[in-house]
């Protein structure tokens, strides 16, 4: 099969970034002022980007310079921007039908997408689907369906998770306080079991997670809360936000284990790590394991507002009426979604495992040159840079910016590497390149820094 990877415009081919003026450009500070006025401050701007355009895995800003994206609008842009077949998918529903409350009604996009999301579900048992409007959505969902399930209040999270900043799922994020700070009382009876942050690159430090499973049986399932009170356990197999830590597969082995044997609910939670981003559908397949529910988001729909959760059949027993929503599902982001999961599924996931392998073996190349990079993990196209402080991380990702090259930190001195899953040879090649340069051009000043203490 003919992989499908981008529009055939020749802007969505890049050797180079095109930087035509300072960064940021006039227009692009003007817009930025602008904005300054009138948005809410808690939204948190990595640098001066103003974008106009994307096409396949270029974004070009207000001014015109354009940029190599390996940022995906946080590994949402799955299909590229403006692939063909999803921008017509959503221009042909659009002729059609643009919303019609599938809690109250039938429609056959919401029908189609949920078909598709069953039959990948990673679990034997059958499968049932409720589409949401994104992934914190998904999250509160699983939250309400393990409990009404279970008839049970508890719930147990990891240290450094990101599971969004709606109520519930903010009482199960700890990736930073400030995203805590402030809003409490969160969901009662909500434990925090540490998680384990391999690095094995350089240092082999981290153990195995068998360390943490002591905590989780011993600390907070012997002394924090009864097994028989804990509804579901909820984890990222590969941290997003938290630093981007794949989960050891014997931790998940044993968590599943844990859960067998107290009839706990396992939820993964894959919103960043799903759809096909480390080379199979979900990250958890790596490992082997089945969870009892999972949820998903970003990359499913191209950029569409659209998340789910899917459950086994036997667990999703909740009635009529316990659950909806008004737009989710809404026939547009179906559509969208149908489209971007058959690309995915025609061979964008086995190139999200070809070029993440190329794209790691670069990185380590560049990264085993700087004494400030403390290791490299991930799976796929899902990889995570650690310095040695925030200040290095940070310096990196604006030297990226200013070479053409979009990236995002993440937990507390991790750059993401998270491109659409159309990216080629040439775009993981210049991006290893540029990144390459970043680091070089952050490392004398930081030097200094060090030196100083700074």
């Amino acid at each position: 099969m003919t992989l499908e990877t981008s529009t055939s415009s020749a802007a969505a081919r890049l050797t180079a970034p095109h930087i035509v003026t300072e960064l940021p450009g006039p227009r692009a500070q003007a817009l930025i002022a602008r904005d300054d006025a009138v948005v809410s401050p808690s939204l948190t701007r990595a640098y001066a980007l103003v974008a106009e355009t994307g096409d396949g895995y270029v974004v070009t800003d207000v001014d015109g310079n354009r940029f190599l994206d390996f940022a995906a609008g946080i590994a949402v842009c799955s299909t590229g921007h403006r692939h063909p077949k999803v921008v017509e998918a959503i221009k042909a529903q659009a002729d059609k039908l643009i919303h019609i409350a599938a809690t109250d009604f039938y429609e056959p996009r919401y029908l189609e997408l949920t078909e598709h999301l069953a039959r990948i579900a990673p679990f034997e048992e059958k499968a049932r689907v409720f589409l949401t409007n994104s992934g914190t959505e998904a999250v509160e969902g699983a939250i309400k369906l393990a409990r009404h399930h279970t008839h049970r209040p508890g719930l147990i999270a990891f240290e450094g998770a990101f599971h969004g900043r709606t109520m519930g799922a903010l009482s199960l994020t700890n990736s930073k306080i400030k995203q805590r700070a402030g809003f409490g009382p969160l969901l009662p009876m909500v434990y925090h079991a540490p998680y384990p942050r391999i690095r094995s690159w350089k240092e082999g430090t981290g153990g195995d997670g068998s360390a943490e499973l002591d905590v989780l049986r011993n600390s907070i399932l012997g002394r924090l809360i009864g097994p028989a009170d804990v509804a579901a356990i909820v984890i990222e197999p590969i941290q997003g936000e938290g630093g981007y830590f794949p989960a050891p597969a014997s931790f998940l082995r044993g968590l599943r284990e844990l859960c067998d044997a107290h009839g706990i609910l396992l939820v993964a939670d894959e919103v960043q790590s799903g759809m096909g981003r480390t080379g199979r559908w979900w990250a958890i397949q790596h490992a082997g394991v089945e969870p009892d529910i999972i949820t998903t988001a970003k990359g499913i729909a191209s950029g569409m507002p659209l998340g789910a959760f899917i459950a086994r059949d036997s667990v999703m027993t909740w009635p009529a009426g316990a659950h909806g929503s008004t737009f989710a599902g809404n026939p547009i982001c179906a559509a969208a979604g149908k489209a971007t999961m058959d690309l995915i599924e025609g061979g964008l996931m086995e190139n999200a495992a070809r070029m993440g392998a190329r794209l790691r073996s670069g990185i380590e190349k560049v990264a085993a040159e700087h004494g400030h990079v403390r290791d490299v993990r991930g799976e796929g196209l899902m990889l995570g840079i650690e310095f040695g402080s925030h200040a290095a991380a940070n310096a990196v990702e604006l030297e990226c910016f200013e070479r053409g090259l979009l990236v995002l930190e993440c937990g507390e001195a991790t750059i993401r590497l998270c491109p659409p899953l159309i990216v080629d040879e040439e775009a993981v090649d210049t991006a290893v390149r540029l990144f390459a340069e970043a680091i070089a051009a952050a490392a004398r000043p930081l030097e200094g820094m060090e030196e100083t203490g700074g």
